[in-house]
């Protein structure tokens, strides 16, 4: 009965893929690029200057291909995707108390599934890709157990350039928080986002990149995320250097309790301040989505996860990492923690979009241009002032994108061809804060610059 039902769900999910997943290059888009903000206007005095007031660059030199970023999103499998999220609810339940010698219920069978899968991506990657277990010890419930954190690693082709961390968590729980038996099946929370940590893991284990990628399964997130604590401790105990942390949780649904839908939406928690690198990291993954053929916005929120919540971001941004937490945008509450946390909440259209963006993002930081540095502005005595970086090597042009007073996200962008431009907008009554990205031949950009404070 059990595997109709899965054939079922399978079929059914085809045929949304077959539907939602037609990629197209959209028309090339103008060079200056405004957008309206998903935050409130500040209240200060301001206005969303017109296209026009901004800089204007027409060289040949600038690069609109987004062949490179098309041909990595399709690589994306929706039904390994499917098959991620429905074996892991399956095991019933996967409690960090539940069974551990079983092979079809409990933590013990949910950590040798994604042991062997990133096993398996290991024996595929032609020695890209490399596996650990990082066990620690756990007592929850006066129940003493010993458990195990999942580490695949992709080693970069630069030294000391740090590691780009993607997260998610194989355990589930109940509204029961201690009754190790009791029915947690967690497809959203979080088989979704170990379906999408593992997918992004199998496509970029297929080659080198220039910065480290590390993959990591965690335990025990649901009892006070002592897997990522742990794990943190040791990356500390090694000095290891970590640039940036994308945690995905519960990334699996587009739609919400009251019948809503929002499947071009994700929404990114971050600690503050809102000039840290935590915040900074969540407007530049937003900033990659924008600039992408993925039709998908990433929502910046002033909080560092939703109200009396936590995720595994926050273990690393703790330690001073930059991390960020990505989740859809109409979490259904009342189904996290409970049976009806199943296979019927997952779309498959919107999860395989999330692993667009987590692809495209964590391909960014770890294989676009260097983060262009040394970035100053000069007055002019033409009333202007002259905006200057050092440039970075492989870069053909650059997106200058810039932060309003009082503002979460970029509100504008635009795409440069040089590390000099003069304008007369580069006032603090006009933006407080930009950033700058290198775009390769390819389109890709590469990680972001330090935010600049305009002065």
């Amino acid at each position: 009965m059990r595997q109709t039902i899965r054939n079922l769900l399978l079929l059914a999910w085809l045929g949304v893929v077959v539907m939602a997943c037609n990629l197209t290059s959209p028309s090339e888009p103008p060079t200056i690029v405004p957008r309206a903000t998903d935050t409130p206007l500040p209240t200060i005095s301001y206005a969303t200057l017109p296209p026009e007031s901004l800089p204007q660059n027409v060289s040949s030199s600038q690069v609109d291909s987004q062949a490179t970023m098309l041909n990595l999103m399709n690589q994306v499998d929706a039904d390994r995707l499917f098959f991620h999220v429905d074996t892991l609810s399956g095991f019933q339940t996967r409690h960090v108390n539940s069974l551990t010698s079983s092979t079809t219920i409990g933590i013990g069978a949910a950590y040798n599934y994604v042991k062997g899968q990133f096993e398996t991506i290991q024996a595929q990657s032609r020695g890209n890709f490399n596996v650990f277990t990082h066990q620690f010890s756990l007592n929850y419930a006066n129940v003493p157990t010993q458990q195990y954190n999942v580490v695949g690693v992709v080693s970069g082709t630069e030294v000391n350039s740090g590691y780009v961390v993607v997260t998610a968590h194989y355990d589930s729980i109940s509204l029961a928080r201690e009754d190790a038996t009791a029915f947690a099946p967690g497809a959203n929370d979080d088989a979704s986002g170990m379906a999408v940590l593992m997918e992004t893991a199998r496509i970029m284990s297929t080659r080198p990149h220039r910065r480290s990628v590390m993959f990591v399964a965690f335990s025990a997130e649901e009892v006070g995320r002592v897997g990522s604590i742990e794990f943190v401790k040791f990356l500390q105990s090694r000095n290891t250097p970590i640039s940036a942390v994308i945690n995905l949780d519960i990334v699996g649904s587009q739609t919400g309790s009251n019948g809503a839908v929002a499947g071009n939406e994700i929404r990114a928690f971050s600690v503050s301040p809102n000039e840290g690198t935590s915040r900074q990291l969540a407007r530049a993954i937003e900033i990659i989505a924008l600039t992408s053929p993925l039709n998908m916005s990433v929502m910046v929120q002033d909080l560092p996860d939703r109200e009396g919540r936590y995720g595994d971001h926050l273990s690393f941004s703790e330690a001073g990492y930059p991390a960020v937490r990505l989740i859809e945008p109409l979490e259904e509450r009342d189904r996290q923690h409970t049976a009806r946390d199943s296979m019927e909440d997952i779309q498959a259209s919107y999860l395989s979009r999330v692993s667009q963006l987590v692809l495209l993002a964590a391909t960014a930081l770890a294989d676009g241009p260097a983060a262009p540095r040394n970035i100053s502005l000069r007055n002019n005595n033409q009333g202007t002032r002259t905006l200057v970086w050092e440039p970075s090597p492989d870069a053909v042009s650059y997106i200058v994108a810039l932060r309003p007073p009082g503002s979460l996200q970029y509100d504008q962008y635009f795409e440069w061809s040089s590390n000099s431009v003069d304008w007369d907008g580069f006032v603090s009554t006009n933006f407080v804060g930009l950033v700058i990205f290198a775009k390769d031949a390819n389109g890709l950009l590469g990680p972001p610059s330090q935010e600049y404070a305009i002065p």
